[in-house]
């Protein structure tokens, strides 16, 4: 019953959307499926409810688009979606508060120990992936490639103080970067500590690198301009010549008056693509996440529409796509599904 509910939203969603859905080879067998989901087909369009979705604000676009694409099909239904953060989702998700919680990172084993005091259960379904974007203002043209060195050299834990790029060079050449970065002020905007973007870029750019030297801290400088809200962080890049910063790669592409800088993960630099994040060749590619409460699917009926809908190949590849991300390949994609139908 699930699966057929899935493949029931699949076919509204591309009736009502008109995503180029191939017709049915078989248009008796088609008119017989159609037939016997008239039932469920007037079941959703008649439903009426709220969804609750808040966390990762890298998430939150997809989550947005899915409603959005909902809404044709159940229109009765009111999906909120904010996004102040990753780690705030999550506290709110533990509390109760929500259905869904977006995540650009997996629940961590303090957050889900949260949960568990709170008697809050999950589902884990990925969504989709994304790479982290490393970047500078369009008008700096003395940076266009970094490594992990030197990304730990200008923004980890050691560079605290360094407020010129070329403060970094000596341990960016220590720590096998490039070096050679200019006598320019090192204006730094980046996601905060409620972000899962802070979390996926100290574990991907700084953890090794910083247990190798024995360093306490395994997190970027402290004395940067950190925000939860990607915007205010691309502002700040536009509005310095000299500036570095990172955020997701959707916000990044195609920001204006920001340059992305290519990754040499140590086979040469590597710029953010679609296909370099989802092969994995970019080096700072990350999964992408929705958990949902399932002790609240009984109650709200219409939590469960939303998240069937959001199963879909018109949610999973079709808006992912839309707004910025990498699809799940088939494999991964029928993954998530069963994860999903199978609960």
């Amino acid at each position: 019953m699930k699966r057929r509910l899935i493949n029931l939203f699949a076919l509204l969603a591309c009736t009502a959307v008109v995503f180029g859905c191939s017709s049915s080879e078989d248009s008796s067998s088609s008119s017989s499926e159609t037939a016997s989901a008239s039932e469920s087909v007037e079941e959703v369009g008649s439903l009426e409810g709220t969804v609750e979705v808040s966390g990762s604000s890298t998430v939150e676009p997809v989550s947005v688009r899915v409603a959005e694409l909902f809404e044709d099909v159940a229109p009765g239904v009111a999906v909120n979606v904010d996004g102040p953060g990753t780690g705030d989702g999550f506290e709110l998700f533990c509390n109760g508060e929500t259905d869904i919680s977006g995540a650009s990172r997996a629940i961590k084993d303090a957050e889900a120990e949260a949960c568990a005091l709170t008697g809050v259960e999950y589902i884990e379904l990925q969504v989709g992936i994304d790479g982290i974007g490393v970047m500078t203002n369009a008008n700096n043209d003395a940076v266009d490639c970094v490594s992990k060195g030197d990304l730990y050299a200008l923004v980890g834990p050691e560079s605290t103080g360094f407020d010129s790029w070329s403060d970094a060079n000596d341990l960016a050449v220590e720590l096998g970067g490039t070096g050679g970065f200019p006598d320019a002020p090192l204006d730094i905007f980046g996601p905060g500590a409620e972000s899962g973007t802070f979390d996926s870029f100290n574990e991907m750019t700084f953890k090794s690198i910083a247990k190798s030297r024995d360093q306490e801290s395994r997190e970027a400088r402290p004395d940067y301009v950190s925000s939860g809200d990607d915007n205010v962080i691309l502002t700040g890049i536009q509005g310095s010549d000299t500036s570095l910063g990172w955020v997701g790669f959707a916000f990044a592409a195609n920001a204006a008056d920001v340059k992305l800088l290519e990754m040499d993960g140590g086979d040469g630099c590597v710029a953010p693509t679609p296909a370099t994040i989802a092969s994995g060749e970019y080096p700072l590619s990350r999964p992408l996440f929705i958990y949902v409460n399932p002790a609240k699917l009984a109650d709200n009926p219409a939590l469960e529409a939303y998240v069937d809908f959001f199963m879909t190949e018109v949610s999973l590849q079709d808006a992912v796509t839309e707004v910025g991300y990498v699809p799940l390949a088939a494999a991964e994609m029928a993954a998530t599904q069963n994860t999903w139908s199978s609960r």
